[in-house]
């Protein structure tokens, strides 16, 4: 069978589209999808710029009327007092530490697995989902003080008690979960970008 050879010297087997589009289309073909494993890596960036990111709001708290104790969760409390102004400026705060978390987590997964943005960021905010989940139920079932959110700050503690479930706290949660997701997904396809940039560089456009 015959082969081409390129002006460097190395060969393609006849019939194989060599422009970048079609390459880049063969490797995700292959390699495409969601990455559990990256998805996961995603998470754990995004907790941890939660983490930190709330640790900065709480110590400007004061700043914008936000209580010492100020955590992504409360963002539900938040929405159930008076819809002061100091009020709604704290919980838009709330939400664009959400937002930007969520964007570090889902570019983190996105970077990783190179190619599907977009599920990347999704797989990061269900791995969030699921982990609110189930240690909601495992406080639900064995007691508060395996409701590890409330001390990790990465996402809000999912409502479980009759009193949590008014259409503020509803309408709170809601928004959180939006923010995250947009956050993720939007982080995601920016992960994925680099690579783009990088074939165009290394293939030509």
């Amino acid at each position: 069978m015959s082969t081409a050879q390129s002006a460097g010297g190395s060969t393609t087997e006849p019939g194989v589209a060599t422009d970048r589009r079609s390459i880049v289309d063969r490797e995700k073909a292959e390699h495409g999808g969601i990455k559990v494993g990256s998805a996961f890596f995603g998470f754990l960036t995004a907790s941890g710029m939660a983490v930190l990111l709330t640790a900065i709001l709480t110590a400007a708290g004061a700043a914008v009327g936000l209580a010492s104790d100020a955590t992504v969760g409360n963002a539900t409390a938040q929405a159930k007092q008076s819809a002061s102004t100091i009020g709604i400026v704290g919980g838009i705060i709330l939400l664009v530490i959400l937002f930007l978390a969520y964007f570090c987590g889902g570019y983190v997964a996105g970077r990783m697995a190179r190619f599907d943005g977009a599920k990347q960021g999704l797989a990061v905010w269900l791995w969030a989902l699921a982990v609110a989940i189930l240690v909601a139920v495992l406080g639900a079932v064995a007691g508060s003080e395996f409701n590890i959110l409330a001390q990790l700050n990465s996402f809000p503690r999912i409502p479980v008690n009759e009193g949590d479930l008014t259409t503020g706290g509803i309408i709170a949660a809601v928004a959180a979960l939006a923010a995250t997701l947009i956050g993720a997904i939007a982080g995601g396809l920016a992960g994925m970008r680099f690579h783009r940039k990088v074939d165009r560089t290394g293939l030509g456009r």
